[in-house]
């Protein structure tokens, strides 16, 4: 592919000069990349963009191109247009909320609008974290048969917050060295690409009720989170079997032990 989303900057750009039939070639492609109009990190190279920049068009190609950009850009009208009715009708409370969550990786504006208008500033009316999950659909499926392996299908819930949070899951796990990455991979590794995405969604939908619930800002777990509290678990364990034992611990080397971890 020469472009990873056809409806970004550059691909705008690349666009604007295939209909004004403008040719393209070296001079131009180092006048867009200084004048910014186009990425140095398109998919397609400097080469391989000249060569696909120069094809040939018939006038009908070109005609049916003008439309659908036409069409695109009505559509992003509307979408703009709906996004600022959504804005309006939030309360402060609710703006504030929104504003909040975009501090999770993942999570743009409006994706956090979305969340906000689905599940509310008021997190009282779901006991746990667990609650929320279940009413969302985010919840993956462990039931597991002899002739069943594990997959990735949730319970029923509320299918745009639930897709709103399998988008917000990709763009997380895009941040290399972080929780949500290390999530994924961790899951993806054994259990597939689906069902850590679903993971990762609910984790997201996760910290965001504890934030809401408790007036709390996002705080970043690290990539090694899952190391550390692996680690944390044997050395509970190991005490708790020596103690069973019959071994008496003192204080000081419990708590020096847990230190460790």
């Amino acid at each position: 592919g020469t472009v990873s989303n056809i409806n970004g900057k550059s691909a705008r750009n690349l666009l604007d000069l295939i209909l004004k039939g403008e040719k393209f070639d070296e001079a131009v492609y180092d006048q867009m990349i200084k004048d910014r109009k186009i990425s140095r990190r398109l998919k397609a190279s400097k080469t391989k963009l000249i060569e696909d920049m120069n094809g040939v068009l018939s006038p009908v190609q070109i005609k049916m191109i003008r439309e659908l950009r036409k069409h695109i850009d009505e559509l992003e009208k509307h979408i703009r247009e709906l996004d600022q009715d959504i804005n309006d009708a939030m309360s402060d409370p609710e703006k504030e909320a929104a504003k909040r969550l975009t501090q999770i990786p993942g999570i743009g504006e409006d994706s956090a609008k979305i969340i906000i208008s689905v599940i509310g500033v008021d997190m009282s009316r779901f006991p746990t974290d667990r609650h929320i999950c279940s009413w969302a659909g985010i919840s993956p499926g462990n039931k597991e048969s002899a002739k069943k392996k594990l997959s990735a299908r949730t319970t029923k819930g509320n299918k745009l917050l639930r897709s709103t949070l399998v988008v917000c899951a990709h763009s997380a796990v895009m941040k290399k060295e972080s929780y949500f990455s290390s999530l994924y991979n961790r899951i993806a590794a054994h259990r597939g690409k689906k069902r850590a995405i679903v993971a990762v969604g609910h984790s997201i939908l996760k910290i965001a009720y504890h934030m809401l619930k408790n007036g709390e800002s996002y705080k970043e777990l690290g990539s090694n989170y899952y190391q550390t509290k692996t680690k944390e678990s044997k050395i509970k364990s190991y005490l708790t079997k020596l103690e069973n034992l019959g071994i008496e611990i003192p204080v000081e080397y419990r708590n020096q032990a847990l230190q460790m971890s």
